[in-house]
Order: structure tokens, then sequence, then C-alpha cells
């Protein structure tokens, strides 16, 4: 499963992870994609998207 949404698309971001010793070391930041059934020009689609998108109403869930 790709880590992108679809209709944002936004998708992973790598940093560093700081210990209180200040040793840095390679991380990954995933965001918080669901997979989601909706409707499209009648035809019924499952789309990836991050929850920010899908609180804010930019798709609507097949009921």
């Amino acid at each position: 499963m790709s880590r992108r949404c679809d209709i944002c698309g936004k998708g992973s971001l790598s940093g560093n992870k700081v210990s209180k010793a200040y040793n840095h070391t390679r991380r990954t930041w995933l965001p918080n994609i669901v997979s989601v059934k909706t409707v499209i020009d009648g035809t019924t689609v499952t789309l990836k998207t991050c929850t920010r998108c899908l609180r804010s109403g930019y798709i609507t869930k097949k009921v």
C-alpha cells in the first residue's frame, strides 16, 4: 500500500530522531492513510486518503 493520499498528495516524511544524548538516527513519519469507498461519476471507487481530507469533507463515504 503506497503511503500517499490520492486527494492532497500527502506522503511520508523523513528526518532525524534525536535522543536525549543528542544522537541522530534516521526515521520516517507516515501519514494516517485509510482506504475509503466513494462514488465518483456513478461508479464506486476505492481511494486512499488521509484522515485530514476525509474529515474536511473533500470526499464523502459511500453508504
